[in-house]
């Protein structure tokens, strides 16, 4: 089994979003590192997921209701939910889809 130190892998661009993926099998994870003032518009997605909040404090809204993003907050996302999220300050996330 590998070992994975994901406060490590934390990076922020200025005014950007960074994306990697940490692991791809039956549950793709991916680390997101927000900067503040950045935001993701409304999509949505075929698969299942689940957010968990690392850092910062952000805006994640799913179906029209607005949900804090701040550390160790975890937000569900059925499949075509419709979200969008902007970071108000640095904000870093672990994304699971299945």
């Amino acid at each position: 089994m590998q070992s994975i130190s994901v406060r490590e892998m934390i990076n922020y661009s200025e005014g950007g979003i960074i994306s990697k993926v940490v692991s791809k099998g039956v549950i793709e994870v991916t680390l997101f590192c927000m900067a503040a003032g950045t935001s993701i518009g409304e999509h949505t997605s075929t698969k299942k997921g689940c957010v968990y909040v690392i850092e910062g404090k952000g805006v994640f809204n799913l179906d029209g209701k607005d949900i804090v993003m701040e550390e160790g907050v975890i937000i569900e996302i059925a499949r075509n939910a419709k979200h969008s999220l902007k970071a108000e300050k640095n904000t870093s996330f672990l994304l699971f889809l299945t």
